[in-house]
């Protein structure tokens, strides 16, 4: 399964997802963002690359629908309301990221 996931810049929180889950056998893993910054600014491809997107916030729900739209895309959105209070592999944003996927990739 391919799993994007998205925050505004990509430097932390989605940063984070992609290492921490890049390693299981079971998932391919991106990161990428909304903001015109982003280290990794998302794209088309991204989207339709993905099985499943997680977005960090509703407003990334929103870039996303606002931006690209496929009906296609928007059904494999799921936001997780993780906020952007966190910095690179903090250590409480790894277990709520993977709390909050357990039902999706476990």
């Amino acid at each position: 399964m391919n799993l994007l996931f998205v925050c505004s810049k990509n430097k932390w929180r989605s940063r984070t997802a992609e290492t921490i889950f890049k390693n299981d056998p079971n998932h391919q893993v991106k990161s990428a963002g909304t903001a015109a910054g982003a280290e990794v600014k998302l794209t088309d491809k991204h989207l339709h690359w993905a099985d499943l997107v997680f977005v960090m916030e509703r407003k990334h729900e929103q870039h996303i629908k606002a931006n690209f739209k496929s009906k296609e895309i928007s059904e494999k959105v799921i936001v997780l309301d993780i906020p952007d209070n966190y910095k690179y592999m903090d250590e409480d944003l790894i277990l709520t990221l993977e709390t909050a996927l357990e039902e999706y990739i476990n």
